[in-house]
This record gives structure tokens, C-alpha cells and sequence, in this order.
């Protein structure tokens, strides 16, 4: 899949990807029971679809991160907690997100899902940005890579004002706001 840049993906194309995601997913657990991890609240849109189109019986499970600056002897560094422990010994595990970035926060969480013992553990996001990864991680699944360091929109992703996540396609920040003018 090609890196896209200051794109836009149609209600079509992220349906058609996310389609195709499901049947990998479905392929790779051999229709096994799967425990699907969605982290809250950016990704409900994407994992909802995404869900959907795994053909296996599938569990839901909730995350919600919490993310706080704290101020330790004069060095300020951000912490990130997740609400409740999961017990997932021995199952399929596939945790669900929207867009990777630096990727501290889902390595994070996928260290502690593992602390249960899953006997498999994946990572599906819909947006890879890998030019802003700070650790090794790559997701096993993602919808789109893009090389774009703008803010996205659309398909469950807010603007920083909150508004622009039911929009059914996803683009960069101002390309979403231009669309959104023109449709007053």
C-alpha cells in the first residue's frame, strides 16, 4: 500500500479498506473466537466497521486512556493509564485503534494486555503514521499509511474543536473544514 500525503480517503475507499481488513483478520484466526480491545473514543467508528467485517465470533472489550503531566523532581514527562485490567489468558487478542503515531501509547497498552498471557496478541489501527514512530512498533493490520503530519477528520476523529468526527470520509484538518463551508 502507498503512503499518502495530505490526502483524502471517500466513505467508499475506508469502507472498501476495512472490508478487506476483516476478511485478513478473519483468514489469520481461522474464524477462532477473538477478543477485540477498542480503545475509546476515537476509534468506535473504525472498530464498529471493522468488527463487523471479521466473520468469527467476537468479544468487545473497552479502553479508555487517561493521559496526565506529571512534575517529578523538576522533569515533567506524560503518563498514561488505561482504567480496567482485562483477563485474557489464553485467548486471541486483537487490539483495535485509530491512528498510530509515535506509538508509546499502544506499545504501552500492549504490554499490559500481554501481562495476561493472551495466547496471541495483534494491533489493527486505520492510520499508520510511521515517520512519527518513537518506538519499534509496527500495527499487524492498518487501513491506510500516510506521511502526512497534519491532524485527521472524519470517521470517528475529531478536529481540536470536537467536531468533524461524523463525517464519513476522513482528510487532513483544513481539507475537511474547506468541505464542511461548502456544504452550508
Amino acid at each position: 500500500m502507498s503512503i499518502a500525503k495530505d490526502a483524502a480517503f471517500s466513505a467508499a475507499r475506508i469502507a472498501a479498506r476495512v472490508a478487506a481488513l476483516g476478511k485478513e483478520i478473519t483468514r489469520a484466526y481461522n474464524r477462532r473466537r477473538l477478543d477485540v480491545v477498542v480503545t475509546l473514543d476515537r476509534s468506535f467508528f473504525f472498530a464498529a466497521d471493522l468488527i463487523r467485517q471479521i466473520d468469527a465470533p467476537v468479544v468487545c472489550h473497552f479502553v479508555s486512556e487517561a493521559v496526565h503531566d506529571v512534575d517529578q523532581s523538576g522533569h515533567s514527562r506524560r503518563e498514561v493509564s488505561f482504567g480496567k485490567r482485562l483477563d485474557l489468558k489464553a485467548r486471541d487478542v486483537l487490539l483495535v485503534d485509530a491512528v498510530m503515531d509515535s506509538g508509546v501509547t499502544q506499545e504501552f497498552l500492549l504490554r499490559r494486555l500481554g501481562e495476561s498471557q493472551p495466547k496471541s496478541l495483534r494491533l489493527a489501527v486505520l492510520l499508520d503514521k510511521p515517520s512519527k514512530r518513537r518506538v519499534a512498533l509496527a500495527p499487524d493490520y492498518f487501513g491506510f499509511r500516510t506521511a502526512s503530519n497534519k491532524m485527521w477528520v472524519g470517521y470517528g476523529l475529531a478536529a481540536s474543536n470536537g467536531t468533524g468526527r461524523n463525517l464519513r470520509v476522513l482528510s487532513t484538518s483544513g481539507q475537511s473544514q474547506k468541505r464542511q463551508k461548502r456544504k452550508r
